[in-house]
């Protein structure tokens, strides 16, 4: 297929795509938010409201067994305490948001929703619940147009805050923004390739007193994580810090991952999974789960992926190999070492690492083995950056470089002395051919990120 057509298929199934409010799938450029809409907004009538829950969910339009949620609920504010309607009705509509997302709005509760709501996005905008039911049907294939453009959609709710209460000295009473935080796949199969098209951001939920259930969603605007992210901005409030960006950048940022991917390098083994937390401009946020895995010390890469393949014969190791390096490596007790992973943390078994396979245990650190040892990784957040050059040293320093950058520019911070070596990954079979994948890794800060 010649790159017009490529590029012609893309364009027209972006032109079909319209706003998800919530799934924050593909919409027009965002209303900016005005500083009297940054974080709450202002009602005459007495509220109170115990908020600030958070959850995990994640829903597929096609898979009925939805995980479970964790909800954590911050201590009541003062005005929580005197508004105690209100404050439970804030509090359960955060727990039907977390439903809708879970379910992929199948049912959306309109209750909740004004008539008139609004919703925005980088792409598109559209008013009224029936306009946004509509299209969320289309994402997830229960329209006819849906079930030809699309397939395998799905998101991932990172967390739902906000919709604090406050009451002035006159009386009235502010309800602060809702915020959820997630992550939406979708494959376009109207196209041959069957591109995988990712997007993760907040969605902003503009509330008000009132309705049938005691509180309204009035206006709703998503940002991308990808576009709309403003530089060195305060990242305690995620108003501020996202905001409006041209209509080019949201088509560029959905066509990019439309374009055919090329010939990979066939992947070493079965991949560790984590959880994309963040798909930004330049870098992705993961969460990894608690791993047990093998390492060991290396002057040569080769020789490392030898040492390993050889103790790891029959256990079934995942990619990619990570390999630290010190950036003073000639110093003693700073080896350049090279880690495999052998088992990981399976969802409700904790954070920590899993007990490394019994024969790793006998084998690691023994006889000819005595350069092989075991490692363990509690779960944690990555910030990674790809690149597709051979891993050589000045590649990946300028990588760690670049990625440290987007951080600082994005309000993430990396964890602490995280500056004295770099970290990569190699997830490609020795010798392959094709365009391979290769990555720099920075964990995170606790309570350096908001996740």
């Amino acid at each position: 297929m010649t790159k017009l057509p490529a590029a012609s298929a893309s364009l027209a199934l972006a032109a079909l795509l319209v706003p998800l409010g919530g799934v924050a799938a593909f919409g027009s450029p965002p209303r900016p938010l005005p500083p009297s809409r940054l974080s709450s907004r202002k009602c005459s009538v007495a509220t109170n409201g115990r908020v600030a829950a958070t959850s995990l969910a994640s829903s597929s339009a096609t898979d009925a067994d939805a995980p479970a949620v964790a909800t954590d609920a911050s201590s009541p504010s003062p005005s929580s305490l005197s508004n105690p309607a209100l404050s439970d009705s804030i509090a359960r509509l955060k727990r039907v948001l977390t439903q809708e997302y879970l379910s992929f709005f199948d049912p959306m509760v309109d209750s909740y929703y004004a008539p008139d709501v609004s919703f925005d996005d980088p792409l598109t905008s559209l008013t009224g619940v029936d306009s946004y039911r509509n299209n969320v049907d289309m994402l997830a294939g229960r329209t006819l147009m849906g079930k030809l453009l699309f397939e395998g959609a799905g998101i991932n709710l990172h967390s739902v805050t906000g919709g604090e209460i406050s009451e002035e000295v006159d009386g009235s009473v502010e309800i602060a923004d809702a915020i959820t935080r997630w992550t939406l796949r979708v494959t376009a199969k109207v196209l041959p390739w069957r591109p995988e098209a990712v997007f993760s951001g907040i969605s902003v939920y503009e509330l008000s007193p009132g309705g049938p259930e005691g509180v309204t969603i009035v206006g709703q605007t998503d940002y991308w994580d990808s576009i709309n992210i403003r530089e060195r901005a305060d990242p305690s409030v995620p108003q501020a810090q996202y905001g409006k960006a041209p209509k080019g950048d949201a088509v560029r940022d959905f066509l990019g991952q439309l374009a055919p991917d090329g010939f990979r390098a066939a992947a070493a083994a079965p991949e560790l999974p984590y959880l994309l937390l963040r798909r930004g401009d330049g870098y992705e946020l993961r969460r990894y789960p608690g791993y047990a895995g093998i390492r060991t010390s290396y002057e040569r890469r080769d020789y490392g992926f030898g040492s390993l393949g050889a103790f790891a014969k029959g256990m079934e190791p995942l990619a990619p190999s990570v390999m630290k390096v010190y950036n003073d490596d000639y110093d003693e007790g700073k080896d350049k070492t090279m880690t495999w992973p052998l088992r990981f943390a399976m969802p409700g078994e904790g954070p920590g690492a899993p007990e490394p396979p019994r024969v790793a245990v006998e084998k690691a650190g023994q006889g000819q083995w005595k350069s092989i040892s075991l490692s363990s990784e509690s779960e944690r957040i990555v910030a990674v950056r790809t690149f597709e050059d051979a891993a050589m040293g000045p590649v990946v320093r300028n990588a760690d470089r670049e990625l440290r950058g987007m951080l600082s520019r994005d309000g993430l911070v990396p964890s602490k002395g995280s500056e004295e070596y770099v970290v990569f990954a190699q997830y490609d079979a020795v010798h392959s051919m094709g365009k391979r994948r290769g990555e720099v890794w920075i964990e995170l800060e606790e309570g350096g990120h908001p996740f």
